[in-house]
């Protein structure tokens, strides 16, 4: 099993982007995830939630991204995504992709995470 996140890159503030991941393996298309999201880990921080989406499309933010960022998810084809707009340096950080599954077979599973660097 895999996720693959990619679209992370350096931004001037008040930039753009979008985070992809891919969940890969038949687990994740025989038993799909009750959740998918978005993680993201700073130096010297702990890892924080951005956002998550459950398999029925409702969203759930933290504060500070709330208003600025979107989490979409295709169940079709186990694929995440995040849109960030109006991205400040306090968004630099490690964005990881998550798939977890509550009810058996249980899993919760990261990806290797790719970088967002916000400049200012």
């Amino acid at each position: 099993v895999q996720l693959q996140a990619s679209g992370g890159g350096l931004v001037q503030a008040g930039g753009s982007l979008t985070l992809s991941c891919v969940a890969s393996g038949s687990i994740f298309s025989d038993t799909p995830p009750g959740i998918m999201a978005w993680y993201r880990q700073s130096p010297g921080n702990e890892r924080e939630l951005v956002a998550e989406i459950d398999y029925y499309g409702r969203t759930n933010y933290a504060d500070s991204v709330r208003g600025r960022f979107i989490i979409s998810r295709s169940n079709s084809r186990n694929t995440v995504a995040l849109q960030m707009d109006n991205l400040t340096p306090d968004d630099t950080a490690v964005y990881y992709c998550n798939a977890r599954r509550a009810n058996r077979p249980v899993y919760d599973v990261y990806g290797r995470g790719t970088q967002v660097t916000v400049s200012s």
